[in-house]
């Protein structure tokens, strides 16, 4: 059975491969816009660009698994995930895995948006298809934590709202379940992790860790967004994140259910040890 991975060269995509690899898959295709990012990936490449619609049922011939790994450019995401799907569709593919977001259709976060065109797209498309709703990833949170440190704090938009993050390796693991599961197909998985935490529960951890006081400040969301801004980031990436913080604080990044950890057959990754992993 041959999988092919969108967005391959980066992070999840990269995770994902080494988790199929880890599962005995033998014939896995990188998908990256460009070819030589992904070289060093161990598996098959092929040039694979959204924008570029033309090119992508070529490139999809031969394979029965087709991991759609959700664009992170937010120029028309849902325009670039329909041409892939339309691709698969016309390269015969079985089997389409989209990653999605936590809560899929009821999630309010303007981040969702993109994600539910893409559901319903893939449900009227009659390719055979899995959604994975992956919550929040716990890097987002801990992926520039040594600013935070030097600061003496955390800053974000969720007040005491209560999140249950999974480390990028959880949500790559259950890709490599799906994709090598033929079980799976036409299944909609919610997916977060054990942990339900605070914000400031992650401050605490850090604290410890560190060895000195780390607050954790929640901000007005335009105020968030504005410093999120200063840091470099484009405004509408920027007000997209203040906004998934700010409804964070409401619940829209909170599952209980724990199906992640029993799709993977295992605890998802410790807030702690993500902590850890990022100071180090």
């Amino acid at each position: 059975m041959t999988i092919a991975i969108t967005g391959a060269t980066g992070q999840l995509g990269r995770a994902a491969i080494a988790a199929l690899i880890a599962r005995g898959a033998t014939d896995v295709v990188a998908l990256a816009r460009d070819p030589a990012k992904a070289a060093d990936l161990g598996v098959a490449v092929r040039a694979f660009d959204y924008h570029v619609p033309t090119s992508l049922a070529p490139a999809l011939a031969g394979v029965d698994t087709l991991v759609l790994i959700s664009s992170n450019d937010f120029n028309d995401r849902v325009g670039q995930h329909r041409a892939v799907i339309d691709a698969a569709k016309a390269a015969g593919v079985g089997h389409v895995i989209y990653t999605s977001i936590l809560k899929g259709t009821q999630n309010p976060m303007i981040l969702a948006q993109d994600h539910i065109g893409t559901e319903a797209y893939l449900a009227a498309s009659g390719v055979g298809h899995t959604v994975l709703r992956n919550g929040w990833y716990t890097e987002n949170y801990t992926g520039n934590l040594g600013a935070a440190v030097a600061a003496g704090a955390l800053i974000g938009s969720s007040g005491e709202g209560r999140v249950a993050p999974a480390a990028r390796a959880d949500y790559a693991q259950a890709i490599a379940v799906v994709a090598t599961t033929p079980a799976e197909q036409g299944k909609t998985h919610e997916l977060a992790g054990d942990e339900v935490i605070q914000l400031a529960d992650l401050a605490a951890e850090v604290s410890r860790q560190v060895g000195k006081p780390i607050a954790y400040n929640s901000l007005p969301k335009e105020t968030y967004g504005g410093i999120l801004q200063s840091f470099g980031l484009p405004e509408a990436v920027a007000m997209i994140l203040a906004d998934s913080d700010d409804h964070a604080a409401r619940g829209a990044l909170l599952d209980e259910g724990r199906a992640l950890s029993r799709l993977i057959g295992r605890p998802t990754t410790p807030i702690a040890v993500s902590v850890a992993a990022a100071l180090a």
